[in-house]
C-alpha cells in the first residue's frame, strides 16, 4: 500500500465518523443544559463540574477533527492487521454474532423484553423517596438545643457545661465545644436560649464494632433528654448554608405568617401538634415567640411630684444605673473606645436589688426607685422575627430515617384542613431544605423537554433524516432503565445529584446510538453498491447479513465507548471518606444505564434498523440509505 493509498483510506474514515463525533459532543453538551441553569448551592455544586465536561469536550471534538487525522497518519504505518487477528476481538464476536443472530430471528420476544423491563423501571422510580441533595457526612455533629426563653445565663453556662460532660461519654466522641448565646457579631442573632455544641468524633476506624453515625446520634439523644430543652442535630456546615438561604436552622421549618404575634404562636403550636408521630419527623418544636422577661419601669408621676422630680430624672438615674451611661469617649493611637458606667452585678441582678436603687432629690435626699416607679417582672416575646413585612413564627424539624419529599408531603397532608380554615391575613409557606427541592424540580421539569427538543435537532443534523433521529433517541429511555434499577437497590433517593447523572447519561446513551447508525448506514451503502438500490436485487436475507456485518464487524469502536465510560465510574462504587456519599448518586445511574443502554443499542438497535429497512424495500421498493460520510 502506498503512502497516498493509506492516506486516502485515513481521510475517509475520518470523514464517515468526523460528522458523528461532532455531533455526539454537542448532544452531551447540550444535555448538560439544565445543569448550567440550576441556582442555589445546588448551581454552585455542579456547575463547575458541567462547565470543565463542556469544555474538555470541545477542546475533544476538535482535536478529534484536526489532530488526531494527523496523528494517524504518522503513526499508523507498516503491516495493518485486521480486527480478526486481535484474540479478544474475537472471543467478543463469538459471543455477539449469536446473540444478535437470536434476537433478530426472535424480534418480538426482544422488544418484548426491553419495553417489560422499561415498564418495570417506571414503578421503581416512582417508589424511591426524594430529597434536595444527599447528606453529605462533614465528619462532624452540631447538636443545637433549645431551651425556654427566660433561662438566665447562669443556668444556660450549666446547662451547657453539663451537656458536654455527657457528650464526652460517649467513646466515639473525640472533642466537643459549646456555645451559648450569640456571638460578636452582627449575623449572628442566637438568643441566649439556643446553645450550639460542635461534635469532633474520632477516626471511624476507632469506632464500637458495627456502629454508624446514625448510631452515635441515636445514643447521644437519648443520653440527653433534659426537661425543659428540645434536642435538634445537624451538621455545621448545612446548618450555616441553610440558615443563610432560607434562614431554617433546621432540615424543614413551617412558616407562619400573620398580623398577631399571640395568635401566630397558637397556632404553630396547634401545627405541631398535628405534625407529632408523622414518620421521618425529628426534633420537632415551635420556635419560642412568648415567654421572654421583661424589667418593666413604670415612673408613678404623683409620687416624682412630691419628691420634686421630673420622669427624665427617674429614667437618667435607670440609665445610668441599669443600662450602662456612656461617659466619654478615650482615644487610644487610632482607636477609640467609649466609657460606660452602671452599677455592679451585685446591684442589679434581682427585683429587689433593683428597686432599692437610690434617686437623688433635692430637698429629701436619697430614696429608693420603689418609691416613685412601680418595678416589675412582665412578659413579652422573645425574639421578634418579620419577612415580607409580616410577622413571622416557625415549626421547625428534621428530616431523619425517611426521605424528605414523601415525609413533607405526608405534613402536608395533615395540615391541609388547617390550612384552610387560618383566619384572614394568615398563611403559612413551606420552607428550608423543601423549599429548595422544589425549585430545583421545577427548572429541571421546565428544561429537559427542551434539552430533549435541541438533542433531536442534532440527531436530524447529524442524520438529515427524522426517522434515524428519532431511533436514536429511543435509546435514552432504555438508558434509563439500568440507571433505575441500580438507583433503587442501592437504596438511593431521588435528588439533584441523581438528576444529574441520569442527564449525563442521556448524552453518553445517544453518543453510543449514533455511532451504531453510522456503521449500519455504512453496510447499507456497502449493500446498494455492490447489488443495486432495488428490490429486485436486494433480498430481505442480503439486508440481515448486511445488517449483522455492519453490528458484528464494528463491535469494538462500540465497546470502548462503552468501556471508557465505565472504566472511569465504576471505581466511585468503593469510593469512601468525604464527599464520597454524594459522588454515589451522581455515578449509579450512570453505569446501570451505561450498561443497559449499550445492550439495547448492541442487540435492538440494529434489529430495529432491520425491520424499518425491510419496511422501506416493501413500500417504496428500494432503501433510503444516509449519506454520513461527510
Amino acid at each position: 500500500m502506498t503512502t497516498a493509498e493509506r492516506i486516502k483510506i485515513i481521510e475517509a474514515s475520518c470523514k464517515q465518523v468526523g460528522r458523528g463525533v461532532f455531533f455526539s459532543t454537542l448532544i452531551i453538551i447540550a444535555s448538560f443544559l439544565p445543569v448550567f441553569l440550576l441556582e442555589g448551592q445546588e448551581g454552585k455544586l455542579f456547575g463547575p463540574l458541567a462547565w470543565t465536561k463542556s469544555f474538555i469536550l470541545a477542546i475533544d471534538a476538535i482535536l478529534a477533527v484536526t489532530l488526531a487525522p494527523v496523528l494517524i497518519s504518522f503513526f499508523l504505518k507498516g503491516k495493518l492487521r485486521t480486527d480478526d487477528h486481535n484474540p479478544l476481538n474475537r472471543v467478543l464476536e463469538k459471543v455477539y454474532h449469536p446473540l444478535l443472530n437470536w434476537c433478530m430471528t426472535w424480534r418480538k420476544t426482544t422488544l418484548g423484553i426491553n419495553i417489560l423491563a422499561l415498564v418495570i423501571s417506571i414503578p421503581l422510580l416512582l417508589s424511591l423517596g426524594s430529597e434536595f441533595m444527599p447528606p453529605l457526612d462533614e465528619g462532624t455533629i452540631l447538636f443545637m438545643p433549645v431551651t425556654q426563653p427566660d433561662v438566665s445565663n447562669s443556668e444556660a453556662k450549666q446547662l451547657l457545661q453539663v451537656q458536654d460532660k455527657i457528650i464526652k461519654s460517649v467513646p466515639e466522641v473525640a472533642n466537643v465545644l459549646g456555645k451559648a448565646g450569640r456571638a460578636n457579631t452582627a449575623t449572628d442573632n442566637s438568643p441566649i436560649s439556643m446553645t450550639e455544641t460542635i461534635i469532633l468524633l474520632k477516626p471511624k476506624s476507632e469506632w464500637r464494632k458495627g456502629i454508624k453515625k446514625e448510631d452515635i446520634i441515636n445514643e447521644l439523644n437519648a443520653k440527653l433528654q433534659i426537661p425543659g430543652v428540645v434536642n435538634g442535630w445537624t451538621q455545621p456546615i448545612i446548618n450555616r448554608i441553610n440558615m443563610l438561604s432560607t434562614g431554617i436552622r433546621t432540615d424543614v421549618g413551617l412558616k407562619v405568617y400573620g398580623q398577631n404575634l399571640d395568635t401566630i404562636y397558637a397556632l404553630s403550636n396547634q401545627m405541631k401538634q398535628a405534625l407529632q408521630g408523622v414518620n421521618g419527623i425529628k426534633d420537632l418544636y415551635v420556635d419560642p415567640i412568648t415567654g421572654g422577661k421583661y424589667l418593666d419601669i413604670q415612673v408613678n408621676k404623683e409620687a416624682i411630684g412630691r419628691y420634686g422630680l421630673s420622669v427624665d430624672d427617674v429614667n437618667e438615674v435607670v440609665e445610668s444605673a441599669l443600662g450602662g451611661m456612656n461617659l466619654t469617649t478615650t482615644v487610644e493611637g487610632r482607636q477609640r473606645f467609649s466609657v460606660n458606667a452602671r452599677l455592679a452585678q451585685d446591684y442589679r441582678n434581682n427585683l429587689d436589688a433593683i428597686k432599692r436603687t437610690l434617686v437623688q432629690t433635692t430637698n429629701n435626699g436619697p430614696i429608693p426607685l420603689s418609691s416613685v416607679a412601680d418595678v416589675k417582672i412582665s412578659d413579652g416575646p422573645a425574639m421578634i422575627q418579620s419577612e415580607n413585612a409580616l410577622l413571622r413564627g416557625t415549626v421547625l424539624f428534621n428530616v431523619r430515617d425517611r426521605d424528605l419529599g414523601s415525609t413533607v408531603k405526608e405534613a402536608q397532608d395533615r395540615l391541609n384542613s388547617m390550612v384552610k380554615t387560618l383566619p384572614k391575613g394568615y398563611y403559612v409557606e413551606w420552607s428550608g431544605q423543601y423549599e429548595n427541592l422544589i425549585r430545583a424540580e421545577h427548572t429541571l421539569k421546565l428544561i429537559l423537554p427542551i434539552v430533549l427538543l435541541i438533542i433531536f435537532a442534532c440527531l436530524y443534523f447529524a442524520f438529515h433524516s427524522i426517522r434515524e433521529a428519532f431511533f436514536s433517541l429511543i435509546s435514552i429511555p432504555f438508558a434509563l432503565i439500568g440507571g433505575a434499577y441500580m438507583v433503587y437497590f442501592f437504596g438511593v433517593h431521588l435528588s439533584v445529584a441523581v438528576a444529574v447523572g441520569f442527564i449525563a447519561l442521556f448524552g453518553i446513551a445517544v453518543e453510543t446510538g449514533i455511532v451504531m447508525v453510522i456503521y449500519l448506514n455504512d453496510a447499507m451503502q456497502q449493500l446498494v453498491a455492490l447489488k443495486g438500490n432495488s428490490k429486485e436485487t436486494i433480498t430481505r436475507e442480503d439486508l440481515r447479513t448486511y445488517v449483522m456485518n455492519g453490528a458484528v464487524k464494528r463491535l469494538r469502536p462500540k465497546l470502548m465507548t462503552v468501556c471508557v465510560a465505565l472504566f472511569g465510574l465504576v471505581p466511585v462504587l468503593w469510593a469512601t471518606g468525604t464527599g464520597s456519599d454524594v459522588m454515589l448518586p451522581i455515578v449509579l445511574p450512570m453505569i446501570g444505564g451505561v450498561l443497559t443502554s449499550s445492550t439495547h443499542i448492541l442487540l435492538v438497535t440494529p434489529l430495529i434498523f432491520l425491520m424499518v429497512k425491510e419496511y422501506e424495500l416493501r413500500k417504496y421498493g428500494k432503501l433510503e440509505v444516509l449519506d454520513v460520510k461527510e
